[in-house]
């Protein structure tokens, strides 16, 4: 006969666990989750550590549900998911215990904390100490993030993704995208690539001279690695892109700076011996300027004359503010010198990192074996979903709708930055999703930007993106992401900060003390 447990015993062990489960099944916050699914998370995580044992028998689902301040039949639903996933069993008269086939059995002697790490010193050079732009971890919670390289989420077209992703998740798919594509990207993807976005640039490719990338950051990086093996530098604008002069840096290239003008790129100071010249004609980064028309046939022109490549990146070609496009560069090559780089990060999601390179075959072949080893290719799975929302339409109708809006808030912007900005000159641009501003001599933008963050206002100190030679008093406000009826508002603190901040009183805005 089994021996009876005193009545103390089974209060201890109540307490126990109790205090257990107080301690593991604190619902995560995380409102993209069901609650049963944060339930779920939760156990499995508990699992997974080693928090709740094999054998281990759990809360009742009254008691959980009481814990948790949830229905019953939401932790019955995650209990019986997690059964279905093995990671629970249902006993009978037992409740649900946690199985003894969920986790691998770890032996004791490779427990424990983990050992000490030597501190590695990379020296003066390392990848962290490279300059870039900084934003605050939590810049979304600012009320006016005038950033760049950031989209209004409000503008995503969910309902189209979601049902491309369908599409392409349908069963009879599945051999296209759960293969490995190593030689080569989707298909339909390179198809719809060339029809829709290419085209419409004067771009012509074969599917042999396009090749898919994670965003164009992963094409700029693809191409310092594949040109570090020629001899020369790379000419990058000053002030330009930092993450490119990084991205060239970092992959053993030396890299000269080359001025920019209200014209773009100025081709007469591209250094002697260069190998290869990284520009940003259709909206300069960060000025926002449009490179001339004769300043592009002049470009390529010496590419071929001083026997160097033109790294086009055809940044925010889409924004033109509904003026006629200049031909890319890569249409006016006849002599496949010029690497085009596009990506869909401004127009659709930066998240999706979904770019493209379009060279000559053999480079193309080249930058492919660089990108098996780095990671293979992009998943397949996001190339066939976006060969979908291209392929069906509905890429070309949110674009439509992304620059009408984003039209309307560049003539917004423009207008309140004439109105209350008006002691900073401002580049001339067309379109586009940012302004480059510069104060008068002795004005710090780099203390001014830091002081606005006080306010909730958040902008781009322009020192960031500058070489050796770093003037310290302009700064770029890019309005993409900062909701329409914030900008004025946003515009008035900017412009009460800058008197503030000794901008003379001839000079302050119309209205300001």
């Amino acid at each position: 006969m089994a021996k009876a447990v005193p009545v103390s015993v089974r209060r201890k062990e109540a307490s126990d666990m109790d205090i257990l489960t107080s301690r593991i099944f604190e619902l995560p916050q995380n409102p993209g989750l069901r609650l049963r699914d944060r339930i779920c998370e939760q156990v499995s995580a508990a699992i997974s550590r080693g928090a709740l044992p094999p054998g281990f028998r759990m809360p009742s689902c009254r008691a959980l549900a009481g814990q948790l301040q949830v229905s019953r039949n939401t932790v019955f639903a995650a209990y019986s998911r997690l059964v279905d996933l093995g990671l629970l069993e249902a006993k009978d008269r037992s409740g649900y215990v946690v199985s003894a086939a969920a986790l691998p059995v770890v032996p004791a002697d490779r427990g424990g904390a983990a050992p000490d790490t030597e501190t590695v010193d990379f020296g003066p050079h390392a990848p962290s100490s490279l300059k870039r732009v900084d934003h605050p971890a939590d810049w979304a919670d600012y009320p006016y993030p005038f950033i760049y390289n950031q989209t209004d989420p409000a503008l995503f077209p969910i309902d189209a993704w979601r049902e491309c992703s369908r599409q392409a998740l349908k069963r009879s798919t599945l051999t296209e995208w759960t293969g490995e594509y190593i030689a080569g990207d989707s298909p339909h993807l390179l198809q719809q690539l060339r029809q829709r976005l290419l085209h419409y640039r004067g771009v012509l490719a074969g599917d042999d001279e396009i090749m898919v990338t994670l965003g164009a950051q992963n094409a700029l990086a693809i191409m310092g690695l594949l040109f570090a093996r020629k001899a020369g530098p790379i000419a990058v604008e000053d002030p330009g892109y930092p993450d490119a002069r990084n991205a060239f840096t970092l992959t053993g290239n030396g890299v000269a700076g080359v001025a920019v003008d209200d014209n773009g790129l100025v081709p007469e100071h591209i250094p002697p011996a260069c190998k290869l010249v990284y520009t940003t004609p259709s909206h300069q980064f960060p000025t926002s300027v449009t490179m001339t028309m004769a300043r592009r046939e002049d470009l390529v022109a010496r590419a071929d004359r001083d026997d160097f490549f033109i790294l086009e990146d055809d940044y925010e070609a889409e924004m033109h503010g509904g003026a006629d496009a200049s031909p890319t560069l890569r249409a006016l090559d006849r002599n496949g010198r010029v690497i085009y780089v596009g990506s869909l990060s401004k127009t659709l999601s930066p998240g999706l990192r979904i770019g493209f390179i379009v060279a000559s075959r053999q480079i193309i072949a080249e930058a492919r074996a660089i990108r098996t080893m780095l990671l293979r290719h992009p998943p397949t799975i996001l190339q066939e979903t976006t060969a979908l929302f291209l392929g069906l339409g509905y890429y070309d109708r949110h674009l439509r709708t992304l620059v009408r809006r984003h039209g309307e808030r560049w003539r917004r912007m423009k207008a309140a930055i004439d109105t209350r900005l008006s002691a900073f000159s401002v580049r001339h641009s067309v379109g586009g999703t940012s302004f480059w501003l510069t104060g008068p001599e002795g004005f710090d933008a780099t203390a001014f930007s830091a002081s606005l963050r006080e306010e909730g206002v958040i902008v781009d100190a322009g020192a960031t993106f500058f070489m050796a030679r770093a003037p310290k008093n302009s700064f770029r406000l890019g309005f993409a992401y900062v909701p329409e009826e914030r900008m004025e508002r946003g515009v008035d603190l900017i412009a009460e900060a800058a008197a503030r901040h000794g901008v003379p009183a001839s000079l302050r805005p119309p209205g300001a003390s």
